[in-house]
């Protein structure tokens, strides 16, 4: 059940050029799976609508946020620290299907601002296993050149880095990374920007592997009232009565057949 609540500042850092690290204290972090997402709230009244940000890690009573400036209303959430408070709402969304492909080799796939959400299922398999359900767990990250979360990533499974420049890893996207460490599982996660969700969509249906994406879109009310983040799908939604899907409420996990990108 979602809910609405002033969260404490734990603790935040620039972690990257203009990418920040923040830690909240929530009374709902114990009900959050990996891949939903939070809605942080300005206290600037003139910035009405909230900001969606993706779960990157989980504890008890704790949620961690990654994220990128992008605009004045993450510029003024990274501008909080210790002590401080703010207005959050979540979980919201659905999650990754851990559980369903427990015992199954997964490969986690992120770009970008996508990278966090990975981090959350790749620790959310290792709970897993630590509960008698192991799963032979991979993970592939893109960036452009600066990384970040790579000493998380690295600790929580094997990972394999792409950079645009080459400077570190494979020198392409993600998906040039799986093809060159020859990289080839049951099941893929993937979040990131849409030119790499739909590379990796073609490549999991002639591969013949499962595939899950995250769709990153801008959001409105993020609880699926207002419409204002549908994506088209392959059948028609039982909501709106369309081929179309809201991201918000219906996702932003999807099986990639269902959507078209």
């Amino acid at each position: 059940m979602k809910v609405r609540e002033s969260a404490g500042v734990i603790s935040q850092e620039e972690i990257a050029a203009g990418i920040f690290s923040l830690q909240l204290s929530v009374s709902f972090a114990g009900e959050t799976l990996p891949g939903q997402f939070v809605s942080l709230f300005s206290k600037d009244g003139s910035r009405l609508l909230p900001r969606p940000i993706s779960v990157c890690e989980i504890s008890d009573h704790a949620v961690r946020l990654v994220y990128r400036i992008a605009g004045k209303g993450t510029e003024e959430f990274s501008r909080l620290s210790s002590g401080d408070s703010v207005t959050v709402m979540g979980p919201l969304g659905n999650g990754f299907p851990l559980q369903a492909c427990a015992g199954k080799s997964v490969l986690l796939a992120g770009g970008g601002i996508g990278i966090p959400p990975m981090l959350s299922c790749a620790e959310g398999f290792r709970r897993l296993e630590k509960e008698g359900q192991p799963s032979g767990i991979l993970l592939a990250a893109g960036y452009r050149s600066e990384t970040y979360l790579l000493p998380e990533l690295e600790k929580a499974c094997r990972t394999y880095t792409a950079t645009e420049d080459g400077s570190l890893g494979s020198k392409g996207t993600v998906l040039d990374a799986i093809r060159e460490n020859g990289l080839h599982p049951d099941i893929l996660f993937a979040c990131g920007p849409k030119p790499m969700l739909r590379a990796l969509k073609e490549y999991s249906e002639a591969e013949g592997i499962e595939c899950w994406i995250s769709m990153e879109e801008k959001m409105a009310c993020g609880i699926g009232a207002c419409l204002g983040c549908v994506c088209e799908t392959k059948d028609i939604d039982g909501h709106s009565h369309v081929y179309n899907t809201r991201i918000c409420k219906d996702g932003p996990v999807f099986r990639a057949e269902e959507v078209i990108l």
